[in-house]
């Protein structure tokens, strides 16, 4: 993997085919929930990919059984306790959308188990959204009175 992507160590990358680049969430012991880091790295893959002109699509997977939990406790916790990390969270949150409706390769997300939060922003907001006999569509956020 280039050092382009060096930075992204929250997301298992690897390039399965010559120009397709696998982006996987590998947290499968916590169905792949999105940790505070995962989620500031996930708003801003997107630009480094459409950067790189050895990809021309992309695959989002999860590892497991689930595509995504969303957010991990730790991130709720301090979204919840923490002004400053709310704000930029709710940034990062409307990054990950302009920057994956923006990016110039297609997208291909196939989700298998939950899909939820951010996950489930990824999968639905890909080119094409392949979803598996497991899948579950699942939006938290409407619960909780924030979508």
């Amino acid at each position: 993997m280039s050092d382009r992507y060096a930075r992204y160590d929250q997301l298992t990358l690897d390039r399965p085919a010559e120009g397709v680049l696998r982006i996987t969430f590998d947290r499968p012991e916590t169905q792949n929930a999105v940790s505070e880091a995962m989620h500031a790295q996930l708003a801003e893959i997107w630009r480094d990919i459409g950067a790189d002109p050895e990809v021309g699509a992309v695959l989002v997977t999860g590892a497991g059984r689930a595509f995504s939990a969303g957010g991990d406790f730790d991130l709720i916790e301090r979204i919840i306790a923490d002004p400053d990390v709310r704000f930029r969270v709710w940034r990062e949150a409307r990054d990950l959308v302009y920057n994956i409706v923006n990016c110039d390769v297609p997208v291909v997300s196939a989700i298998n188990g939950p899909a939820v939060g951010a996950g489930l922003v990824v999968g639905l907001l890909a080119d094409v959204s392949v979803a598996g006999r497991s899948a579950r569509i699942i939006d938290g956020h409407t619960r909780l009175g924030v979508a």
